[in-house]
């Protein structure tokens, strides 16, 4: 099942269902809150039935985010790849506690943007970077779930874009907390929502998918979500330990092994792969979900 908020020319927000010729056909929603048919999304996904279709047709003017107000955002580090060479990056082996222990941090549910939203450049900064991931979105309230179970609690997956300040998180994080300022004014999600069978590998039974970024049109970073060194079971685990996860909350999967301008700068150069300026456009594509565009624009407002 593959599913979408998006925005009609009334301002009002729906969810319908995305068809396989990529027609939309409406279920549920009506009203102009930012959260606008995001509960009844994620209950669709995590009902896994078909769905009644509205008694209207289809008018959509803007694809949203399809968890437009998470309540929350946790953002794993979970591609030894990616993890590995920005430690090497720093002069840093791996260590082993990161083998048994997924780690995430906490970024802002507020700052969360959709498909062809602008994303400024922060102030104080002159390193943007863009971080390809896809994240699972929770569909029903839970604690301590085990890592078996979580496809009992998972409604599906989107792409996320976890975008950096890489000279402001350096700064933060050499005093031992965070990342913080570095990364709270922006994450995209999107284009929609696809239930977890639409990705699973028949093989394995574990998601996997081919995962792409491009900027100005141009292939920057492959890599595939099956490469994740810890299963989603064990993702959902670590974050419902001792807590409630609640409907729409956001679990990122961490980069993908070439995944980001930090990794490609240390490995090729940074003349090869510069920070990210206003006027670039970036592209995440992940196989069997799409296209989450996002392109830069000039700091010093607020997401819109």
């Amino acid at each position: 099942m593959r599913l979408a908020r998006y925005l009609e020319a009334d301002g009002t927000v729906w969810a319908g269902v995305v068809q396989a010729a990529g027609s939309l056909v409406p279920f549920a929603g009506g009203d102009r809150s930012p959260d606008g048919a995001q509960a009844e999304l994620v209950a669709a996904a995590m009902a896994r039935e078909v769905i009644e279709p509205a008694e209207r047709a289809a008018h959509p003017v803007r694809i949203l985010a399809p968890v437009g107000v998470p309540p929350s955002i946790r953002d794993f580090y979970a591609f030894e790849a990616h993890v590995a060479t920005a430690r090497r990056a720093r002069g840093l082996e791996m260590q082993a506690d990161w083998y048994e222990l997924p780690v995430f941090y906490f970024t802002n549910p507020a700052a969360v943007l959709g498909p062809d939203d602008g994303v400024p450049v922060p102030a104080g900064t002159v390193a943007l970077d863009y971080e390809l991931e896809v994240a699972a979105v929770i569909g029903v309230e839970c604690a301590d779930v085990g890592p078996d179970d979580w496809l009992d609690v998972v409604a599906g997956f989107t792409v996320m874009n976890d975008w950096s300040a890489r000279d402001v998180q350096q700064r933060e994080m050499a005093l031992g907390l965070g990342p913080a300022k570095g990364k709270d004014f922006a994450t995209s999600l999107g284009p929609i929502l696809v239930t977890p069978d639409e990705l699973e590998d028949v093989t394995t039974g574990r998601p996997r998918a081919a995962m792409v970024a491009r900027v100005d049109g141009e292939e920057w970073s492959r890599g595939d979500l099956g490469d994740l060194h810890f299963t989603w079971g064990d993702l959902v685990a670590a974050a419902s330990r001792n807590t409630v996860l609640r409907p729409g909350d956001v679990l990122g999967s961490g980069t993908v092994g070439t995944g980001c301008i930090l990794e490609l700068a240390a490995v090729h150069g940074a003349e090869r792969y510069p920070w990210l300026e206003p006027g670039r456009v970036v592209e995440l594509e992940v196989e069997g979900i799409g296209v989450l565009r996002n392109p830069v624009v000039p700091g010093g407002g607020a997401p819109r």
